[in-house]
């Protein structure tokens, strides 16, 4: 995990204002509570006050966002937060800790199913659950789907992170939605049969173990290959990446499984309509684009075609269904992750 005093340094840099107080209220500002880098985000919050002339102060808060907002209660500052994955999301708006933003920008850039129905919190990004196989060792369309994993053809192929990473939860919650629970158990059962090790380590771990012929296929989030890729700091990870390709699977069906990066409205924010601002610009063009393409993810605006790197691993069909009801299943599938061993 990065310091604190080195993500102040980078922030510094970066231009933003990274600090434990931030003002109140004010005309020309706004506060945003994040969990994402503050260096990954400044490009289009740079662009953001570039255009309204409103500045956007940033606290980097990578723990204990629900703790923080529900100890500070109506005298917080924090008017929005952008946060990842829909389980983060889901705690926070469930803590009732979000404030409903409607905005006819927003339900026109962004597709309903990566969206609140209440407009408590709004997809920005799409992170995409990915099969990173083997260029040795399995030929194209030996897996095509999630399906695939728990057929014992693959016994003893498959790497993984632990099962109850939000990640992998999610997963498992899309499984429950496609097929209800006894069959999404009775696949978790399989896929853990297929291990190929005790589940372990983060995304780039499983592709590391591909590489090192440890396993054939592994689960990964899409965006860890272009981190591995383009990593001049650590050039094995680019060895890593440059052994497997990219399955996105269920294209003949359902489509593949999509988490997002998000972002809401607190629930005492001060400066309302600037943070609507923020969030509308948020689901446009540039932001958009911008957000995605720097951090090897894909728009949530469906009008925005892929960045070229991105385009380059494959096009796909995403899952439509809605986040919310994947969020709504999330406790039954960790359920099933228990009663599977995974």
């Amino acid at each position: 995990m990065v310091s604190h005093r080195i993500m102040v340094l980078l922030a510094a840099v970066a231009g933003l204002t990274l600090s434990t107080s931030l003002p109140v209220s004010a005309a020309g500002e706004v506060n945003i509570y994040s969990y994402r880098q503050p260096f990954l985000i400044k490009p289009f919050l740079d662009e953001f006050t570039k255009e309204s002339g409103i500045k956007v102060n940033v606290v980097f808060v990578d723990s204990g966002l629900v703790k923080k907002l529900e100890s500070e209660g109506q005298n917080t500052v924090a008017d929005g937060i952008l946060t990842v994955d829909i389980s983060r999301l889901k705690e926070v708006a469930d803590a009732g800790l979000l404030q409903p933003v409607k905005s006819a920008v927003i339900e026109k850039n962004i597709p309903a199913y990566l969206r609140d129905p209440d407009g408590l919190w709004f997809g920005l990004t799409k992170r995409v659950r990915v099969i990173a196989a083997s260029k040795e060792r399995v030929k194209p369309g030996t897996v095509k789907t999630y399906e695939d994993l728990a057929d014992p053809k693959l016994k003893g192929k498959i790497c993984t992170r632990p099962g109850s990473h939000v990640y992998n939860r999610g997963l498992v919650a899309s499984m429950v939605a496609a097929h209800g629970e006894a069959k999404a158990e009775a696949w978790a059962k399989g896929l853990v049969a297929n291990l190929a090790r005790k589940p372990q380590g983060n995304d780039r771990d499983q592709v590391k173990a591909v590489k090192e012929g440890v396993c054939d296929v592994a689960l990964i989030n899409n965006y860890y290959f272009g981190l591995m890729k383009f990593n001049k700091d650590k050039p094995e990870q680019q060895g890593w990446a440059d052994s497997v390709y990219l399955i996105f699977p269920n294209q003949d069906n359902r489509g593949t499984q999509v988490n997002i990066s998000g972002a809401g409205m607190t629930k005492h924010a001060k400066n309302k309509e600037n943070m609507k601002k923020l969030l509308e610009f948020l689901s446009g063009d540039f932001a958009q684009r911008k957000y995605a393409a720097d951090n090897y993810e894909y728009p949530a605006n469906p009008k925005l075609g892929m960045d070229e790197e991105l385009a380059s691993w494959g096009k796909f069909k995403s899952d439509e269904v809605s986040l919310k009801k994947i969020a709504d299943l999330s406790p039954t599938a960790q359920k099933i992750i228990d009663r599977a061993g995974w």
